[in-house]
């Protein structure tokens, strides 16, 4: 298998088809923009941006027995992403997001992630059998997990005795699939990674900021959260502590991907020993540099 794995990312691997166009568009437009296909979903963009600070982790998802599952997975391999713990399954097909955007915001998507749906439990498999851990020695170390699992499988993980001992880091797949986090929400070894709409959207409020959000969050139970606000302010949040952070004024070129980006960044600064408004900060700057960028990854 390689290195040891640093971090273990738990969700969505498919491959993104994004349009993006620098005019303004509005539903049932068609304007010139350039279309592209990369790998995404949630797991695999916080290890691909991990893979840049020098980690090493291992993808636990799925993808089908077919020519798009065969080349995404040469893909991450060629990233130095750790594959072997993904599970192929034959009569699945690999898993695809699309979306539109224009003008550096999100137009419209569609997320088809029922292959990871319907492969549920299984790709937990690695986590019992020994290949990452096993019952009698459960995995302590830091997991990234995302909204796209089901409900029931994320219900399923918050009583575990598998993930009873490890770090976890939580975000929705989207605003669409929020609800799916409530079972994790008081989870004592959570920290939650939310935009302000997925905060309200958690805690039936409509919070004004992302300061509101971080309160509601933490009033309805939750350990820690991070919570961003597009250009907005950002906000560390803990029981005993709020910590607030500006983003720089810039042009936004590109967003799918950019609080995955925030995500990863934020982790990655905590496992190299940065901590509080710094570990903030060094989040902000990443995901800031990404939506500012039209490059590809």
């Amino acid at each position: 298998m390689g290195k040891t794995p640093d971090i273990l990312c738990i969700g969505s691997v498919l491959w993104d088809i994004i349009g993006r166009t620098d005019h303004a568009m509005q539903a049932g437009n068609d304007k010139p923009g350039r279309i592209t296909r990369l790998p995404g979903g949630v797991a695999l963009n916080i290890a691909m941006t991990l893979t840049r600070f020098d980690l090493h982790p291992a993808l636990l998802s799925v993808v089908g027995d077919d020519v798009e599952g065969h080349a995404l997975l040469a893909y991450c391999r060629a990233m130095g992403l750790n594959c072997d713990t993904v599970l192929i399954d034959p009569d699945l097909p690999t898993d695809q997001y699309m979306a539109i955007e224009a003008q550096g915001g999100l137009l419209a998507a569609l997320a088809d992630a029922h292959s990871l749906e319907a492969a549920g439990a299984r790709i937990l498999a690695p986590l019992q059998d020994g290949r990452l851990a096993n019952a009698a020695a459960p995995w302590s170390g830091v997991v990234a997990l995302d909204g796209n699992l089901t409900e029931g499988l994320l219900e399923e993980i918050a009583q575990s005795p598998a993930f009873g001992a490890a770090d976890l880091r939580i975000a929705p797949a989207s605003p669409g699939k929020a609800a799916r986090l409530r079972p994790l929400l008081e989870h004592p070894r959570a920290t939650l990674y939310v935009n302000c709409e997925e905060a309200g959207l958690l805690t039936g409020t409509k919070p004004a900021g992302a300061m509101a959000a971080a309160d509601a969050l933490i009033h309805a139970g939750a350990r820690r959260v991070l919570v961003t606000d597009g250009p907005g302010v950002a906000v560390a949040a803990q029981a005993d502590q709020r910590l607030v952070a500006q983003p720089p004024v810039l042009t936004a070129r590109r967003i799918t991907g950019a609080g995955d980006t925030f995500m990863a960044a934020h982790i990655a600064a905590e496992l190299a020993g940065v901590t509080g408004q710094a570990a903030l900060a060094r989040a902000i700057a990443a995901a800031a540099a990404y939506v500012s960028s039209d490059q590809p990854a």
